[in-house]
């Protein structure tokens, strides 16, 4: 009987994001992955590039909960060989296990405040239907570095719990587009490098404004929020980051600044706000037509100011204000939220195998002259292939004294460049806008209510 079961790549990716150094791709391609049934040990088969033959190694979690590796070995001729190896391996009950000084880092762990939860992180954390989202935060934070000592508290509580899931969020992001982390001091939030190319990225929110609950809205009524009010809160939360100067830092100076942001403002909000910061950072909206022969024709219209609720006229186009041009980009993302995290959960089998995701999402229309976006309905499983980069945008500062290099992102992430009044854009195949996610459970599960 074989000790070694097989387990599917988005699993493994979850376990190992943050274990492996980006680099480690350039080397080896990863074939199979294997696990002993409980989580203690994993196998991997990989294939050497260089030398076109295999390597094998198990991995076991050490008292923090990350998983390191025991035993490797190399120079495999055949993958037969090397699945026999990991079987073996798996069975051998002397395997030593990695050990070290520190605990795990529990971002559940219960500091008797629930005075002072987040309602969803109340959600999340009894809640089956967010079971695969809980299991996936916890995988991540056990690599997270908590410089502040203070992120389980606000990861919690109501004013903390936004911001430190986008934080979350960005960590896998981060990973996924193959940046490594320095995390040696306490501001920007995250100081990235890649190909010898280091960034500094600080993380913001523009914070809820509403009540927690259904805030189903009207095309008129998100027509006039998207005029106004959503384009001046993106500003707000961007200024109060601007006027901290992190570019002055020892460590930043020289380097790439960029703000990541996400809206939070209010429920669902995520979902139909995209529009309203390219609108406000570039100070330009877009008008449409088509000529005789069908094809679409892009006018751009100035946009002045935005107004007030209190008739106060604030003016458009952030990236040309003074002190902006210290901003190389803004990163935007309507996914960086709880329903990401049980999606990606989901699809690599974590979590309870009794809610069904159904996700419908509004996605870039590559046909030739389209004026709409295409939408699609799915239900989230092991054959889904959403990334954590799905659905993250960068806006590049024409500005900016510290261009970003766009290279340093895949294909997977859009990227917009200004260039005489009008936004080019660099679309992935697949860049959804926003979706919405939705739990399906089963009458006589519901009132069981605990994972």
């Amino acid at each position: 009987m074989k000790t070694a079961i097989p387990i599917n790549k988005k699993l493994f990716d979850i376990y190992l994001l943050f274990t492996r150094e980006p680099f480690v791709q350039y080397f080896t391609k990863e074939l199979e992955f294997y696990t002993n049934g409980n989580g203690g040990l994993l196998g991997l088969i990989s294939l050497d590039i260089t030398d076109n033959d295999y390597y094998a190694c198990i991995l076991s979690r050490d008292k923090s909960k990350q998983y390191r590796a025991e035993l490797v070995t190399a120079s495999i001729e055949t993958i037969e060989e090397a699945r026999n190896w990991i079987d073996e391996k798996m069975s051998n009950n002397s395997i030593v296990f990695h050990d070290n000084k520190h605990e795990y880092f529990d971002v559940f762990k219960d500091l008797n405040n629930d005075h002072k939860q987040h309602p969803n992180y109340k959600l999340l954390n009894s809640s089956i239907a967010f079971s695969s989202a809980k299991e996936t935060i916890k995988e991540i934070s056990y690599h997270y570095k908590d410089i502040d000592g203070n992120f389980i508290d606000q990861f919690q509580s109501v004013n903390g719990f936004d911001s430190r899931v986008w934080e979350l969020f960005l960590f896998c992001f981060f990973r996924e587009q193959l940046f490594s982390f320095k995390r040696n001091f306490d501001a920007p939030d995250y100081m990235i490098e890649k190909f010898n190319q280091e960034i500094a990225v600080e993380a913001v929110i523009v914070s809820r404004k509403t009540e927690l609950g259904s805030s189903l809205k009207s095309p008129k009524e998100i027509e006039i929020k998207l005029n106004n009010e959503v384009p001046l809160l993106f500003g707000n939360a961007l200024f109060d980051k601007m006027k901290k100067k992190y570019w002055e830092k020892g460590h930043v100076r020289g380097k790439p600044f960029l703000i990541a942001i996400a809206d939070f403002h209010d429920t669902m909000s995520m979902s139909w706000t995209f529009s309203a910061l390219s609108d406000y950072l570039y100070g330009y909206k877009y008008d449409y037509s088509f000529d005789k022969k069908g094809k679409l024709i892009i006018k751009p219209v100035k946009i002045a100011n935005f107004i007030k609720q209190n008739g106060t006229e604030i003016p458009s186009g952030f990236f040309f204000f003074p002190g902006s041009e210290n901003i190389s980009a803004v990163i935007f993302s309507s996914s960086g939220t709880l329903s990401k995290f049980n999606r990606m959960g989901k699809q690599a089998k974590l979590g309870s195998t009794i809610p069904t995701l159904m996700r419908t999402v509004s996605f870039y229309n590559h046909t030739p002259n389209a004026d709409k976006a295409s939408i699609a309905n799915y239900i989230v499983d092991e054959t889904s292939e959403e990334t954590w980069s799905e659905g993250a945008i960068v806006f590049h500062n024409p500005n900016a004294k510290i261009p970003l290099n766009p290279e340093l992102f895949d294909e997977k992430v859009a990227q917009c460049f200004f260039d005489n009044n009008l936004i080019k854009s660099l679309m992935p195949k697949y860049f959804p806008y926003g979706s919405i996610t939705i739990n399906l459970i089963p009458k006589d599960e519901k009132n069981k209510g605990q994972k």
